[in-house]
């Protein structure tokens, strides 16, 4: 069920209305909630439920054995039993017919034949298994860590598959989202802040609907479907419009979903903080989702060693964690190409701040000058990295890094300037100060309440009216 639709309206209005009326009723509300859940992630495709409800009760039983289990050893065997079988879900249906395939084609370049043949079907790849099998393994590691309890049965449930997570993030940890579950029946509809769940699902509305699908059609989609057939222009302006469209697709779902989740008296990390306005890629991801980045640093990055020991092991744990991250987003090749990339670039930026500290010169320059080159440089080096990562195979992707330094000069009718303009606008909207939004919040706040009601009217007009008939469906939905 996509946010932007009559049919998920139609749903929200029921929950929010039985969300309230059951607040008394702890149980009743986290049964309905559960139920409600299981029917928002059934509207795609029926057999999904069963998926989730398996990796939701392989969540619960990993967590109460390595939770109740006193021996250490037995601790650890069973944590190790619990993220394996996770994985294993995970990899048979994201997974395995990505191995498949270039097993095939290893053997096949060797001259050797009756490789295995992919059994998954990727037409009905279950939709947000990433995001509910990372908040499943995070659970049970931070109970292994003693950080957090084992919760009830019911608990467990919920925080698996509430739906405003569910499909694509944020990734909600279990010391996040349990408590709040657990304290359900003292929420509070009067003290919803709903300025503010107003401003983050009409802007998300906003960035989907209108930039993303805006910028996608115009020049995205053209230029990525048949990569021969452009300039460098074009292809230039169809990187900085994927990274516009990319951004404003995903960070304008998390806002919907935050914004959903506080109408229902419960509060989300925040997942995007003005990725295009980082000095260094390091910088980029601790602001670009956010939620996924942590959970890489917390449960893998520092598992593996972080940044102690030698300056070849940093490196290593770096381009691990990178690698591993790009296989996340998408089994394939190109997704992987585009974790290295940001790997070397996160290991190339660290050799520069070791140098500079040998030197006595702080890890990067404060002018404004020097402020702007960086964001510049790391701005450009993630535009790059997106053409691997929506590439359709590994060769079209270098066919468009190859003609983007190749073929200047040569005709380029898709760069037009409401293109460009809207890309320009949607970019420069990240370095407006914070200062601004609140502002306009406050401003919002003092309305009355019928010119509130029009002042939202207007806003959804304005989206019906500049979106494209129907609407596509979240790039992360295929994660």
């Amino acid at each position: 069920m996509l946010f932007p639709t009559i049919d998920f309206a139609i749903f929200f209005g029921v929950v929010f209305v039985g969300n309230w009326l059951l607040v008394p009723f702890p149980t009743a509300w986290k049964v309905f909630i559960l139920l409600a859940s299981y029917v928002f992630y059934a509207w795609a495709d029926w057999r999904y439920v069963f998926l989730l409800a398996g990796s939701t009760l392989l969540t619960y039983a990993g967590g109460r054995l390595v939770g109740n289990t006193p021996s250490t050893w037995a601790r650890r065997s069973w944590l190790v039993a619990t993220v394996v079988a996770e994985l294993a879900l995970l990899g048979w249906f994201k997974y395995y017919g990505f191995m498949s395939l270039t097993v095939d084609n290893l053997l096949r370049h060797v001259g050797v034949h009756g490789a295995p043949v992919p059994l998954v079907d990727q037409a009905v790849f279950p939709i947000g298994i990433s995001f509910y099998t990372f908040m499943g393994l995070s659970y049970v590691v931070d109970i292994y860590r003693r950080s957090l309890r084992p919760a009830p049965a019911l608990d467990v449930a919920v925080y698996a598959s509430f739906f405003p997570h569910l499909l694509a993030g944020p990734i909600v940890r279990g010391a996040e989202l349990l408590p709040q579950v657990a304290r359900c029946a003292q929420r509070d509809q009067r003290r919803l802040d709903l300025p503010e769940a107003a401003f983050l699902i009409f802007g998300g509305l906003f960035k989907k609907v209108v930039l993303s699908s805006y910028v996608s059609s115009s020049i995205v989609a053209p230029v990525f479907a048949d990569p021969s057939l452009h300039s460098a222009p074009e292809i230039l302006l169809a990187a900085y419009g994927y990274s516009v469209q990319i951004y404003c697709d995903f960070s304008g779902y998390t806002d919907i979903a935050i914004g959903c989740a506080m109408l229902l008296g419960f509060q989300f990390p925040q997942n995007f903080d003005a990725p295009y306005t980082a000095r260094s890629l390091q910088d980029f991801w601790r602001r670009w989702h956010m939620t996924l980045s942590s959970w890489l640093r917390d449960y893998l990055y520092i598992p593996l060693g972080g940044s102690r020991g030698t300056r070849p092991a940093l490196y290593r744990n770096i381009m691990v964690t990178m690698v591993l991250g790009g296989l996340w987003h998408g089994a394939g090749w190109t997704f992987v190409i585009w974790g290295a990339i940001h790997g070397v670039g996160q290991c190339a930026g660290h050799a520069n701040r070791a140098r500079r500290a040998r030197r006595g010169r702080p890890a990067q320059s404060d002018t404004p000058s020097a402020v702007w080159l960086q964001r510049l440089v790391t701005f450009n080096i993630v535009s790059l990295a997106w053409l691997f990562f929506d590439a359709s195979t590994v060769h079209d992707a270098f066919t468009l890094v190859a003609r983007l330094f190749t073929t200047w000069g040569g005709a380029a009718p898709l760069v037009r300037l409401p293109v460009v303009a809207v890309v320009v606008l949607a970019l420069g909207l990240q370095f407006t100060p914070a200062e601004v939004g609140l502002r306009a919040r406050g401003a919002f706040v003092q309305l009355g309440t019928v010119t509130k009601g029009a002042v939202l009217g207007i806003a959804l007009l304005v989206v019906t009216t500049l979106g494209p008939a129907g609407v596509a469906p979240f790039i992360y939905f295929r994660f």
